[in-house]
């Protein structure tokens, strides 16, 4: 008996030994949430007074791009002393200190995984609305990519096999089977695709989210001064060509009285130009919403890989519309 208790004691050691994980190793629940909602944990007192106004000054920043005014985030407040248990596994949390030295940390997988923690701390009110004013655009990125990661994650569930994308435009894109492919050219000067998904807008409508891929040659886009009306022109001669509306003659283009926004980006380790604004349809059909262009510089193939998304939901907001269309334009991968 006492040589079998040394021999079983020897081997619980060795197993031991051999473990790779640490004791501070965890086991996690999975997070949870509505993409695009933030909890912020903060007692009601300072929710209620200018510390509050200063969060919901920088998480409800209106996105540009939309016919209405939206907030890029939606925020639910939990006061501190009810923060714990399952709604520690919220995946987006801003929590703030106050009484502490003062300081700006964020972390991942804190109480959940995934799981995005931003904490605010300060000795006074006005340092911790110093530092949410000084680090807004970083509180955006962190949870807008942990956003984006979300739904990306969601839309690997049930993938529309799309090889024959990957065929004519030699590239990789990731969107839900409840999408269709409504148009596709394939000749020596056009390869192009509109991408559909269909839905109930509101009692009244129906509503669609689409996305269009083609590709132009790297001249045919300059970087000066009138880049912006480039992408414009661009963009409205693909509409008249391909989008056409109910009315015979109808077309999509880019509505006049809106200044489209454009800026730098990256998409897939490469320069892109991002440009947001909104869409009409021309000659008598009465149709708009917001559209997200991006055009993907593509060097080693001597072309712009032009990726758009474009929403029409009349009567409701279009916020989380659009952030659907961007997570999928944003899991191209060029060959």
């Amino acid at each position: 008996m006492r040589n079998f208790l040394l021999t079983a004691l020897a081997i619980v050691l060795l197993v031991s030994c051999g473990d790779k994980k640490s004791s501070n190793d965890r086991i996690l629940f999975d997070s949870s949430g509505n993409v695009n909602h933030i909890s912020v944990v903060v007692s009601n007192e300072l929710w209620n007074g200018s510390v509050g106004e200063a969060i919901r000054g920088v998480l409800t920043t209106p996105i540009y791009g939309l016919p209405q005014d939206e907030p890029m985030f939606s925020i639910n407040q939990i006061p501190t002393k009810v923060f714990s248990d399952f709604i520690t596994r919220n995946r987006t949390i801003l929590k703030i200190e106050l009484g502490k030295e003062s300081g700006f940390k964020v972390a991942e997988n804190v109480y959940a995984q995934p799981q995005k923690v931003i904490v605010v701390s300060g000795k006074t009110k006005d340092d911790v609305i110093g530092l949410l004013k000084e680090n807004s655009e970083k509180i955006l990125e962190e949870f807008k990519n942990e956003e984006l990661k979300e739904q990306q994650r969601r839309i690997s569930k049930s993938l529309y096999n799309a090889d024959i994308i990957q065929e004519r435009l030699g590239l990789n894109i990731k969107f839900q089977t409840a999408y269709r492919i409504v148009k596709t050219t394939a000749t020596k000067e056009d390869k192009f695709f509109w991408i559909k998904k269909e839905f109930k807008a509101s009692s009244n409508f129906s509503g669609d989210l689409n996305i269009l891929l083609y590709q132009v040659p790297l001249s045919a886009i300059n970087r000066d001064s009138t880049i912006v009306s480039q992408v414009i022109k661009m963009r409205d001669s693909i509409g008249k060509k391909f989008i056409q509306g109910a009315i015979e003659g109808s077309y999509m283009a880019t509505e006049d009285a809106y200044t489209p926004f454009n800026s730098e980006t990256i998409l897939d380790n490469k320069p892109a130009l991002e440009t947001r604004g909104l869409w009409d349809l021309k000659e008598g059909a009465i149709m708009a919403g917001p559209f997200i262009n991006y055009a993907i510089e593509d060097k080693i193939n001597n072309r712009w890989v032009i990726a758009e998304g474009f929403v029409f939901a009349p009567s409701v907001e279009k916020r989380d519309y659009m952030f659907e269309l961007e997570a999928i334009i944003k899991s191209i991968k060029i060959n």
